[in-house]
């Protein structure tokens, strides 16, 4: 671990206390980027509308693994990047954030995704590396959101060249289609200055986290590289590393028996794949670019994951949890993931959660993994409890190997974790119950290099997704944290030595007949 990723770590954790560099730091509204990538001038392809049979059923993501693997074709992918990352809904509820009375007014339009993101901003980038056994002709395309259409960057086979980036990830050596996860650092630093590469990197782990959702209902598996020749690959996207860079390599295996690939006509040669960039002025920040040019020097080669060890913390009285209930296992995960968004400031504590939606939720975090080799989990959960019938207040660790939660301490909370939110847009106390999302990255780091911090976020951005689309199978509220005071509540978890809350998931009901439009903008 480099002294770089280690103070840049520190500083995250201690935030609360002590502020980030630069102090003082004012975001630029009236300057921010635009939310969409946009390259002007290029040829664009529609993706297909969605085909049936949907995603499967939450229920099925309970399942063991049959160890079968489906396939990938054009209309598989086309509802997996649709239900993660396009645009399904205008949201137009009032809610706790200041900017609710703005919502109404295109240009502060807030548009809904399946997919959660840190500070609603979505930096990340999603780019088709298309081989010769696709459907579509082999090239680079960039997925466009608002259009749910492929923009066509480069023509011809590219895959020698990726599969030489990502050379010591088995799946890759044999892919011709592959998903590329870049992240535009301005996207997100415009707002939160140096925090931002703490925000990003449990970005890539909100899309993957969907992205394993999505293919587990369909018996796929998601094969994720997060060590690969970082540099080669920006430069085939036409990157520049220190603002944009690839963080992910999906490949996707894909169904070849099918026809040929599709007819699109003539395409024209020469495609411009200049972005346009809104703001006048990108601000560049010192510590961001540090702790990134840290891990892209580490190089490509993964390390031995055997190497980890685990923290197996044992309690005396263990409660066991109820399983999902039908209601929760019956609905399918595209739906769920329609249904998705934060509740900012509308949890109520009445009526209390149920235990039985609680242990559904939690059990369905418990089937998170991103990378198989892993020996365990790289995460843990604790709980505050508020609301729950049944289970008297106060904070809990959870055993997802048991589904149980033990007692750390008994009694009211709800006025010690709003004492350490930051801001005004929650009410802790109404959530039934605040899940934390624990990890030792400065101990992961240490043993698997700088890279594998943004393996520890993407985790936990994983699991936060997945507790925000079971909430939303179950008709709950959700809401997810960042700025709140770690050292407190790693304090009151009693959390083992280098163990640090990361992010806080509330959950529970939400107020009844709340005013809302629906604003779908596809059924």
């Amino acid at each position: 671990m480099s002294a770089v990723a280690q103070e840049y770590v520190e500083a995250v954790l201690r935030r609360g206390r002590e502020p980030m560099e630069p102090i003082g730091f004012s975001p630029d509204w009236e300057d921010r980027p635009a939310r969409h990538k946009f390259y002007p001038g290029v040829w664009r392809l529609p993706l297909p509308e969605e085909g049936t049979p949907r995603t499967g059923m939450m229920g099925d993501l309970l399942v063991a693994d049959s160890g079968e693997q489906g396939l990938f074709d054009l209309s598989g992918l086309s509802t997996m990047l649709q239900h993660s990352y396009g645009l399904l809904a205008r949201r137009m509820r009032p809610n706790g954030n200041d900017d609710s009375h703005l919502l109404p007014w295109h240009g502060y339009a807030s548009w809904g995704r399946g997919t959660a993101s840190g500070g609603g901003l979505y930096p990340v980038e999603i780019y088709l590396a298309a081989g010769s056994s696709g459907q579509i002709q082999p090239g680079i395309y960039h997925y466009s959101p608002p259009h749910h259409a492929l923009d066509r960057l480069l023509a011809g086979d590219m895959t020698a060249r990726i599969r030489a980036a990502a050379q010591h990830h088995a799946p890759a050596r044999d892919a011709d289609q592959f998903l590329l996860l870049s992240v535009q650092f301005w996207k997100n630093s415009f707002k939160y200055s140096s925090f931002c590469y703490h925000v990003v990197t449990m970005d890539i782990g909100t899309v993957l986290g969907t992205w394993d959702l999505w293919c587990r209902s369909r018996g796929m598996r998601l094969e994720p590289a997060f060590w690969f020749d970082e540099v080669a690959l920006n430069d085939l996207l036409g990157l520049d590393t220190i603002g944009e860079s690839v963080f992910a390599v999906v490949p996707l295996r894909w169904e070849t028996d099918g026809a040929g690939p599709i007819t699109t006509g003539l395409l024209p040669g020469g495609v411009g794949k200049a972005e346009r960039e809104r703001s006048r002025e990108v601000v560049r920040f010192p510590q961001i670019e540090a702790v990134h040019a840290a891990i892209v020097a580490e190089g490509a080669r993964p390390p031995d994951f055997s190497r980890l060890t685990g923290d197996r913390r044992a309690g005396d009285a263990c409660l066991p949890l109820p399983t999902a209930p039908a209601e929760l296992r019956k609905m399918r995960v595209s739906d769920a993931l329609r249904a998705r968004r934060s509740s900012f400031g509308c949890f109520s504590g009445s009526p209390p959660l149920d235990l039985e939606n609680l242990g559904g939720v939690l059990s369905l975090t418990a089937t998170t993994r991103l990378i198989s080799e892993l020996p365990h989990p790289l995460t843990r959960l604790a709980l505050f409890v508020n609301h729950v019938e049944g289970l008297e207040q106060g904070a809990y660790d959870y055993d997802r190997n048991t589904h149980t939660l033990t007692a750390v301490e008994h009694g009211p909370v709800g006025r010690f974790l709003q004492w350490n939110y930051f801001l005004r847009n929650y009410n802790l106390e109404q959530a039934a119950a605040v899940i934390a999302v624990l990890a030792s990255p400065r101990e992961v780091m240490s043993t698997l290099g700088d890279r594998a911090y943004r393996l520890v976020n993407a985790e936990v951005g994983a699991i936060t997704q997945s507790v925000y689309v079971a909430c939303a199978a179950a008709g709950l509220g959700c809401g997810a944290v960042l700025g709140f005071d770690n050292v407190s509540v790693r304090e009151r978890l009693r959390s083992a030595e280098g163990e640090w809350p990361l992010i806080l998931v509330m959950l529970g009901h939400e107020r009844a007949q709340a005013p809302d439009i629906d604003y779908r903008l596809t059924i």
